[in-house]
């Protein structure tokens, strides 16, 4: 896999395969709480609202973008500003080879290259793999929110895991 895998910073140019692997997530599917595919103006718009001091990688399999993980600010109050939230989405033809373990890991320590304090992730609920994979990074499950998301006609709950960094 190594020989493969190249993990580095997102680009416009990768625009367009980012959001067929991030959309995957919305159609007939309850792990993102989005409701509407993205196109390439909302990823753009997403892309130049992006504060400093986030980061956005992408996983390439032999040239191709296969994944990405992204941080953003936990919550918008300042007191949040050094907690981070961590996304990581696979292309679903590239699960089970590492490379989400990979990806978010170096995203992991591109934060504490920053200076946060804690990465933070929201899972909905269920989702086994990426509880797993989060749980290998050094992630902790330390609640569960019922119900708090409505999508698909039905309520969703999500499992909040925390990561200390410093």
């Amino acid at each position: 896999m190594d020989a493969s895998l190249h993990i580095r910073d997102a680009i416009p140019d990768d625009f367009e395969r980012i959001n067929t692997i991030y959309n995957w997530t919305i159609v007939d599917n309850h792990v993102s709480f989005e409701e509407e595919p993205w196109d390439l103006a909302k990823r753009l718009a997403w892309w130049e609202a992006r504060p400093d001091g986030l980061d956005a990688l992408v996983a390439e399999w032999d040239g191709e973008v296969v994944g990405v993980a992204y941080s953003s600010f936990y919550r918008p109050k300042p007191a949040y500003r050094s907690s981070a939230e961590t996304t990581v989405v696979l292309d679903t033809a590239h699960l089970s080879r590492g490379i989400g373990a990979r990806l978010l890991g170096a995203l992991i320590e591109r934060l504490r290259e920053r200076g946060f304090h804690r990465a933070i992730a929201i899972i909905a609920l269920p989702n086994d793999a990426s509880i797993a994979l989060h749980h290998s990074l050094g992630y902790r499950t330390v609640g569960t929110l019922t119900e708090v998301g409505h999508k698909l006609g039905r309520h969703w709950d999500t499992a909040l895991l925390e990561l200390p960094l410093g």
